[in-house]
């Protein structure tokens, strides 16, 4: 029996029971891809981070949901650096943040951890913006499978694809009325996602709980192995640039436009993901999202002998 390190994390919430839920596994280089997956669907949370290298400054993951290897994960790595400075593997040395550059399978993203206040940290993840496609789609169908009518898309904005590291449908709903009567049929949603080549349906609307966020939001993602995700990264990365692009944020200028969001409330696991943007002539040139994670189980898991 080998035993490694595990902890689980709630990220995007700065309390237990809110956020999206992320196991980190140390010690990792050695499990293989089908371990690694064994692993990940045993524990079931959204995701599973295999650390396997870090030093100050440089980390190496790889990141797993309960079906599959994602190429990046955004509450995955908010858990992972907030676990690297709480064990001092990256310190901040007096400073007010460091800068760590994450190793994933087929990138490299750079990644700012700053000091808050109360000395926790908040990480923020680069990440490229996603490239817009408008996919010949059913939205009648699309409406069906998600428990809502035709009239409640927000009918001046369109709903387009982000395509990046993972493909999401941006769906504009008209306020909260909508976004609480939203039912999925997921096996169908399952179905559509195949289909029109996506990972997840974003809901999004304007109307929001609380006065300080700018964007209320549903992910939901069943073919990654995620009924409905209560915090993302990579998700609100795509909805920020899809506001920039159809100009309901202005972030024109030198100084970058910071964007709050909420996701997770009808699900009871209340999350606050926080996106700062900067534009120049109209295009993003620096995009980051992040938040802050809490710890709420630390242990060892007890694995097989490896193989020899």
């Amino acid at each position: 029996m080998i035993t490694v390190p595990y902890a689980l994390y709630d990220a995007f919430s700065d309390h237990a029971f809110g956020g999206s839920q992320a196991g980190l596994v140390s010690d990792a280089e050695w499990l293989d891809a089908g371990t690694r997956q064994q692993i990940a669907t045993e524990i079931g949370a959204p995701a599973t981070g295999f650390i396997t290298a870090s030093s100050e400054r440089s980390i190496s993951a790889r990141f797993h949901s309960t079906k599959m290897e994602y190429p990046m994960c955004g509450h995955g790595t908010i858990s992972l650096m907030t676990r690297m400075i709480e064990q001092g593997i990256v310190s901040w040395n007096g400073a007010a943040s460091v800068e760590v550059e994450l190793i994933l399978p087929t990138a490299t993203a750079s990644v700012e951890i700053h000091r808050r206040h109360d000395d926790r940290p908040l990480v923020m993840l680069d990440i490229k913006p996603p490239i817009f496609r408008q996919d010949s789609l059913d939205l009648a169908q699309l409406a069906d499978l998600l428990g809502l009518r035709m009239k409640d898309y927000r009918q001046e904005y369109p709903v387009e694809t982000a395509a990046g590291d993972f493909n999401h449908l941006v769906v504009p709903v008209s306020g909260l009325e909508a976004m609480r009567r939203i039912n999925p049929h997921f096996e169908g949603l399952t179905q559509f996602c195949k289909e029109h080549g996506v990972h997840t349906v974003a809901v999004f609307c304007t109307e929001v709980e609380r006065s300080e966020n700018a964007l209320h939001v549903r992910d939901f993602c069943p073919l990654v192995g995620v009924l409905e995700s209560a915090a993302a990264g990579t998700t609100n990365a795509a909805l920020i640039s899809y506001l920039v692009r159809n100009g309901i944020v202005s972030a024109n200028g030198e100084q970058p436009v910071v964007i709050n969001s909420e996701q997770g409330h009808e699900i009871e696991r209340p999350s606050s993901i926080r996106s700062v943007v900067s534009v120049n002539d109209g295009k993003i040139v620096r995009l980051q999202v992040g938040g802050v994670a809490t710890k709420f189980i630390d242990g060892e898991l007890h694995l097989p002998e490896r193989s020899q």
